[in-house]
């Protein structure tokens, strides 16, 4: 799959109709098959997907036949395609969604942590899932416990985040989560996989938030307001992320995977890495996360310290340790006053 972004002021799916037509007309002498495309004029983007012997011979289509080459193409498989855009239909490969629109290809990711201290994991995972399908979004399995969805519409996606946070909120005190939305492209002019920068964007979003919170993207946002002709209520249920923090967001998290399970690693290290002052490094991660810097180290921990306790390897010594916690003593003493239940016994109910 490629995309294409087009610097003209004239551009029109009139115009990527002719070229996917020139792009026919010449596919079999490169053993290429067209298969389906996606035009978003206001973004001034399309999106192919087509079965070809590599990368080069795909992109040799385009450029033999119109001269409009990919700004990158990507390998997809059947199965992740299907996850994330095999909602709706097409005419003569131009994607349209059930009700004739055309698709634009832009898809709104939800992501969901659930930090679960009860029994009944699997049984709240099914309501969610049941949720989820109640606003057309599929859901795409993950190798972790973490819920992924794609929606066509970021107006579906901001109510369906809205009716799974009132149903976690309904469970008790011992289910927690986060939960993050982002709208983005299925290929980016740069990266290797399928909606690559959206689904980072969640995953780091739901990593660095406070318990029981909702974050969104501006994009959603707009697209939101878009789709309806009135806004998705309540709109203030959801903290809005703009694209200045996630620059910030995305350092951070260069950081951490670097450092973050060094028992040495403090706040002031954090500090110096970012290149800022401890005044500013405190604003902005207490503005963007809800936690002050230490805090947020410690909470990160604790929080890859449940995934790890689930899997049942490594004993809890073993998870204080590799976590970058002094002791076992001093883990098991922040992980019972943050859950409320020791790690022995959390193990226990898994």
């Amino acid at each position: 799959m490629d995309i294409h972004t087009v610097d003209s002021d004239t551009f029109s799916v009139e115009d990527v109709v002719k070229a996917h037509m020139e792009d026919l007309a010449i596919q079999e002498r490169f053993g290429v098959t067209q298969l389906k495309y996606w035009v978003n004029v206001d973004a001034k983007t399309l999106f192919c997907l087509m079965r070809g012997p590599n990368k080069e011979a795909c992109n040799e289509v385009h450029k033999q036949s119109h001269g409009n080459t990919a700004c990158n193409i990507i390998e997809v498989s059947d199965d992740e395609f299907n996850l994330f855009l095999g909602q709706g239909t097409h005419i003569n490969d131009l994607a349209q969604t059930f009700s004739g629109e055309i698709d634009t290809g832009y898809r709104t990711i939800l992501s969901i942590t659930v930090f679960d201290l009860t029994r009944r994991h699997k049984y709240h995972t099914n309501k969610v899932y049941k949720i989820i399908e109640q606003y057309e979004g599929i859901v795409v399995l993950q190798p972790s416990d973490d819920l992924m969805a794609s929606f066509i519409y970021a107006s579906n996606a901001m109510q369906c985040a809205l009716t799974i946070s009132k149903y976690l909120h309904s469970i008790s005190d011992n289910v927690e989560f986060t939960l993050a939305l982002s709208s983005g492209r299925p290929v980016d002019e740069a990266g290797d996989h399928l909606f690559e920068e959206t689904k980072k964007k969640i995953l780091y979003l739901c990593a660095a938030s406070l318990k029981n919170t909702m974050s969104l993207d501006f994009e959603t946002q707009i697209l939101s307001e878009k789709e309806r002709t009135s806004p998705v209520e309540p709109q203030n249920a959801f903290k809005i992320i703009r694209d200045e923090d996630f620059i910030f967001l995305f350092r951070l998290f260069d950081v951490f995977e670097e450092s973050l399970y060094d028992p040495g690693f403090k706040s002031k290290d954090l500090y110096n890495l970012l290149g800022l002052s401890k005044s500013q490094a405190y604003r902005k991660l207490k503005l963007l996360t809800g936690m002050a810097p230490n805090q947020l180290i410690r909470e990160l921990r604790l929080r890859q310290s449940l995934k790890k306790i689930k899997k049942g390897n490594p004993t809890i010594s073993e998870i204080a340790f590799d976590l970058g916690f002094n002791s076992p003593t001093y883990f098991t003493k922040v992980f019972r006053k943050r859950f409320g239940i020791s790690p022995t016994s959390f193990a226990k109910i898994q």
